[in-house]
């Protein structure tokens, strides 16, 4: 099933329960999003693309920070038969003109943030991109870019009924992890698609699941974790924030059950409440049931520490690839954290063998 099928489905089941919800502790804002309008935002999305040329097959550029627009734009695109290229917000001008010019981009799609470095690069870019669509104030906009507010709201809340197959190209994704230079990754459907499942599977989430996403969108590793709530219809929230007191009070006031974390933001919360400035009788945090930690290497005293104070948790270390759709082709498992420290076995369906530097197998119990 197409990722965007599930959430076809998701709006048909759940119409009015919560999909998103983002706080942004620092202005005091929170806003959300149910099922429902999710997928027709996703719909006006891809409406509004294909009104502008935009087919299958072809590149769309998503350049923007964590915001509730994030996901609806993203499979607005895949919707379209088009390609997601989801961008790193950390990238310069001139690494964002190398991704595109490499994607072939037809359409670009970005938030405020980036206006300075858009617009270094434009005539650059205005060679292949066709159409430049802004999410942020209307104060902000550049005269060359439409505004997506008003994209959305001339278009339909329509599926557009695009043919795709499972196995079509999906996302264009540029990682770095094994270079250090961005290089790119060309995911199907199919791998989207699997992604769910295998999240679902090691971590076992239920519709009564919420989800805390901290990382970046652009990556592979926060959005296809969230796979693992997506799947069956249960909410997340995108905090837009890392301090330890906001991921407490998200934690606490959206009955959050499922965190995955990077190891300094899990040390930062062991040093918050060990010093005192975090009081956990101040908070509701029953309902948290896992903390996960992936993408490094986990010291096993940390995990130690963290359970002297959260001894209800179940733990897991996700070790992904994108070029392998994401999180979790080896992880630890939630039945094994007395191994922590391991980098795990083979996650759902995926096959390992640890070969020396000739590539031959080496026997149990050696290094390779």
């Amino acid at each position: 099933m197409l990722i965007t099928e599930i959430l076809a489905r998701n709006a048909r089941m759940y119409a009015e329960k919560t999909a998103l919800v983002e706080r942004e502790p620092e202005k005091n804002k929170r806003r959300e999003i149910s099922w429902k309008k999710f997928d027709d935002q996703a719909n006006q999305v891809a409406q509004a693309l294909i009104a502008r040329g935009i087919k299958k097959g072809d590149r769309v550029v998503h350049l923007m920070t964590n915001c509730l627009e994030w996901l609806p734009v993203y499979f607005g695109i895949l919707r379209t038969g088009a390609w997601a290229v989801p961008l790193n917000f950390r990238f310069v001008a001139k690494t964002i003109l190398r991704c595109a010019q490499t994607a072939e981009s037809k359409a670009f799609i970005f938030g405020e943030e980036f206006i300075d470095r858009i617009n270094t690069i434009k005539s650059d870019l205005d060679k292949f991109v066709t159409t430049y669509i802004f999410v942020g104030p209307e104060a902000l906009r550049p005269d060359y870019a439409e505004p997506y507010e008003e994209v959305l709201a001339s278009q339909p809340k329509v599926d557009p009924a695009a043919k795709i197959s499972i196995i079509d190209e999906a996302a264009l994704y540029f990682t770095s992890g094994t270079t250090g230079t961005p290089k790119a990754t060309l995911l199907t459907h199919r791998n989207l698609e699997f992604s769910c499942f295998l999240e679902n599977q090691h971590h076992r989430q239920t519709h009564d699941d919420n989800f805390l996403c901290l990382p970046p969108l652009y990556h592979t590793g926060a959005k296809m974790h969230w796979f693992g709530n997506f799947i069956v219809g249960a909410p997340a929230v995108i905090l837009k924030g890392i301090d330890p007191q906001w991921i407490m009070e998200a934690v606490s006031e959206e009955k959050i059950t499922v965190v995955w974390l990077l190891v300094p933001w899990a040390l930062d919360i062991l040093f918050a409440i060990q010093s005192g400035a975090l009081k956990l009788k101040d908070y509701n945090l029953n309902q948290w049931r896992l903390m996960h930690i992936g993408a490094q290497p986990v010291p096993p005293s940390l995990i130690k520490e963290w359970k002297k104070i959260f001894p209800h948790h179940q733990y897991d270390t996700n070790y992904g690839l994108t070029e392998c759709a994401g999180p979790g082709c080896v992880h630890l498992g939630m039945e094994n954290m007395h191994k922590v420290g391991a980098i795990g076995v083979p996650g759902f369906d995926w096959e390992i063998k640890i070969v020396d530097d000739l590539l031959h197998p080496v026997k149990q119990g050696r290094p390779g």
